[in-house]
This record gives structure tokens, sequence and C-alpha cells, in this order.
């Protein structure tokens, strides 16, 4: 095995780990995507709760006061 076939062995083994990762990243990019919106509209529907009993607006993006 000459020097430039083991070189050419190895870009392909690793372009083809790279795309795997492509692949994954993308997937995982996805699922965050989705899984953020589910947070948004469950946060909204907890305040739209609390101020059906009487509470003030939440504030879902101030630190607490110990911050």
């Amino acid at each position: 095995m000459t020097d430039t076939t083991a070189l050419e062995e190895k870009i392909a083994h690793l372009t083809r780990v790279v795309e795997e990762l492509s692949d994954i990243v993308a997937a995982q990019q996805s699922d965050l995507d989705r899984a953020t919106k589910r947070l948004g509209i469950l946060m909204a529907r907890e305040a739209d709760r609390e101020m059906d009993q009487g509470g003030s607006v939440t504030m879902t993006d101030q630190k607490p006061p110990h911050w």
C-alpha cells in the first residue's frame, strides 16, 4: 500500500465521518428548535393560567431577586 493510497483511504473515512456528524448536528438542531418552541408555548400557557388565578404578569426573562 502506497502512502498516497493510505492517505486517500483516510480522507475518504474522514469525509464519511464528517458527513455523518453533520447529519447528527442537523437533527439535534431540529430537536432543539422543536423543544424551544414547545417551551415557549408552555411558558405562555402557564402565564395565562397565573393571570386567570389573579396573579401578576409573569416575567420569565427576568432574573430572580437573589441574583
